[in-house]
């Protein structure tokens, strides 16, 4: 998705992609297949690259070190993409810099898990994501589980508290290295199975005050953490109106993909802007209302069957000639996204309609209805 715009503005682009055919293989036409977890995969594919950035966050810490040591201009640094990479770190400089978080404490034993108060929530510090290394824990027999699975992958648990939340927000800014920001309109998500169903911006009847405190702690994150590119910095409101900061991501976001249609400048663009520290583009909204509803991978039986996708073109364009649709060009496997429709208007219900009827309608679930 960061092609599109970098074609626009001529700035080629390299890609280390994991294996053949994969998504942006489809569409980045200097690739190199290889390994992220690799050194030498890793200086192979930014060799005389101007700007090395990332769309994930797990590429060991240490390699972008050693990148950094050879030169190469590493966006976010690794000083910064650390406290994306282990939440540990995170939580830690989080509290350092008085910014609003959940009450957590780093866990090694069921005791220290008794100690910490049941129920509440474990996390792996490195690793997890949509879901996975993340449990919620209400007795001591929950707990044996993320135990194993932290001592297996050879990393640390983190406690949470449960916190009493009204619902999910996520306050998107764009940083440059010369410390330009540009900050987005905080969006509501709705999380199901810890995977982003939907996003609406802006977040429906957040107050004010709450938003620009919102916008603030993703600016002062991204300043005190000397982040450049996007960061999503994804928070609770919770049911007694305080914010609280749950994760934070240091690339172009799930919960900013509503950008792509609905801001004068998308996240992806911002991104390229940013790490090349070019000057930031408009994050206003286009409309009064944008709605972004993910695309997942429907039954098992339908595993694989890329092409059937495309078959929600004729209905999804007929219906909604405004419909943005944008698919990845991934095989379907259950619950995976596979692709994410926008919607845009005036009206946030008619918005709220559009998109998850689209959005039903490629998964195959109205694929019966005639309309």
């Amino acid at each position: 998705m960061m092609a599109e715009p970098a074609a626009a503005l001529g700035v080629p682009l390299r890609l280390l992609a994991e294996a053949e055919g994969v998504s942006a293989a489809q569409v980045i036409v200097d690739q190199l297949v290889g390994d992220h977890t690799d050194l030498d995969d890793l200086r192979a594919v930014t060799a005389g690259a101007h700007v090395v950035t990332f769309d994930h966050e797990h590429v060991p810490t240490e390699h972008l070190h050693a990148l950094e040591g050879d030169g190469v201009a590493v966006r976010p640094g690794p000083g910064a993409l650390v406290h994306a990479q282990d939440k540990g770190v995170m939580r830690e400089r989080l509290a350092a810099l008085g910014v609003p978080c959940p009450r957590n404490a780093i866990v090694a034993s069921v005791d220290d898990v008794e100690a910490f108060g049941l129920p509440c929530v474990l996390k792996t510090t490195r690793g997890g994501y949509d879901g996975k290394g993340v449990w919620f824990v209400r007795s001591v027999d929950d707990v044996a589980e993320p135990l194993r699975v932290a001592h297996e992958k050879g990393v640390r648990l983190l406690a949470e508290e449960l916190v009493d939340f009204r619902r999910e927000l996520s306050a998107l800014v764009a940083r440059s290295p010369s410390g330009q920001a540009a900050a987005y309109p905080v969006v509501a998500s709705t999380q199901v199975d810890g995977i982003c169903l939907e996003v609406v911006a802006p977040a429906p009847d957040l107050d004010p005050e709450l938003a620009a405190q919102a916008q603030q702690v993703a600016l002062t994150i991204a300043g005190e953490l000397d982040v450049t590119g996007v960061l999503a910095v994804e928070m609770f409101e919770t049911t007694d109106g305080r914010i609280l900061v749950n994760e934070l991501a240091m690339r172009p976001h799930n919960t900013g993909h509503w950008t792509q249609d609905g801001a004068v400048t998308s996240q992806f663009e911002n991104h390229l802007r940013a790490v090349l520290d070019l000057p930031l583009g408009s994050p206003a909204a286009r409309a009064p209302w944008t709605v972004m509803v993910n695309i997942l991978g429907g039954p098992a039986e339908q595993s694989g069957q890329v092409g059937r996708l495309y078959d929600g073109y004729p209905h999804a364009m007929a219906r909604d000639p405004h419909l943005r649709v944008h698919l990845y060009g991934k095989d379907l496997r259950p619950g995976r996204k596979v692709g994410h429709v926008n919607a845009y208007g005036d009206d946030l219900d008619d918005c709220l309609e559009r998109a998850r009827h689209a959005a039903a309608w490629f998964r195959g679930d109205l694929g019966n209805e005639s309309e």
